[in-house]
Order: structure tokens, then sequence, then C-alpha cells
């Protein structure tokens, strides 16, 4: 991890436990990922409600996309493999469902909750981008702390 980037997840570990509440955390989350990098157009968080994602905060272009089944689109993919997912060309990808016709480029980390018995995903950061291929192992190592952090945060809840 980058200089630039760890101080990015500090500052954002230091957002998460200072919010008031888990839905400021998330809010301010984002808010700060797309604040500080240029290539994230779109920065929001579904929750896990059932088997369906549910949109949280986000900061960006409205998205038509508030509910999504698991195993639905690239989202529902990264939430049901338990494994983030880097897509270089969204077009290419069969699983992508269109937010908007600016989007090339995207990447879904999934929320999950370490426990004695196991995984629980709570939910994902998705990160959409207007470059094609904008997202490599730094945003991958960025976004998975910034999810570790939150899983905790949403567990408090």
């Amino acid at each position: 991890m980058t200089t630039t980037t760890a101080t990015l997840v500090t500052e954002i570990r230091a957002a998460i436990a200072a919010a008031p509440d888990a839905f400021a955390a998330m809010h301010a989350a984002v808010g700060l990922l797309k604040e500080r990098l240029p290539h994230y157009t779109w920065a929001g968080i579904y929750l896990l409600e059932g088997d369906t994602l549910v949109l949280g905060p986000y900061v960006g272009k409205p998205s038509p996309h508030t509910r999504i089944p698991l195993g639905q689109g690239i989202c529902g993919a990264a939430a049901t493999e338990k494994a983030t997912i880097i897509v270089d060309d969204v077009n290419a990808d069969p699983r992508y469902l269109a937010c908007s016709i600016e989007t090339k480029s995207e990447i879904v980390v999934p929320i999950i909750y370490f426990t004695g018995d196991g995984e629980q995903v709570l939910g994902e950061i998705d990160i959409d981008s207007d470059q094609p291929a904008a997202f490599g192992p730094a945003d991958q190592a960025l976004l998975e702390h910034v999810a570790s952090a939150l899983a905790v945060r949403l567990k408090q809840a």
C-alpha cells in the first residue's frame, strides 16, 4: 500500500469511528472516497437485507438500481462469492447492470464481518468510473480496508 493510500485509509477509518451512527459512517466513507479519488465517479454502499442488496448512502448520480437480488449483476455476484470483483470494461461483462451510460469500469468489494462461526456478508462498496480499467490492486487494497472498518461499525449498530 502506498503512503497516499495508507493516509487515506487512516483518514477514512477515523471518520468511520467518529461518525455518530452507522449511516453517517457509511456516508463519510463514500464521501471521502469520491472526494479524494477523481477516477471514482460514483461511490456507494449496498446493504444486505435478506437476499437483496439495498442501496444505502452514495455519492454521484442517482442509480436506477436501488434493490439488487443476490446473484444478479456484478454487485450480486460479489456478495454471493464473498470476493472483490474488478471489471475493466463493463460493456464486455454480461453481468453488468447498466447504471449510467458514462460508466466504463467498476469495482465491488463485499463488506464482510468475520465471526467465530465464519463470514457474514453485511453489504458491499460499489465504485464506478467513467474511465476504462480504472481500478487496480491499490484500489482493491484501499477498499478492502474500508470494508473491514465498516463491517465492524455496522455490527455495532
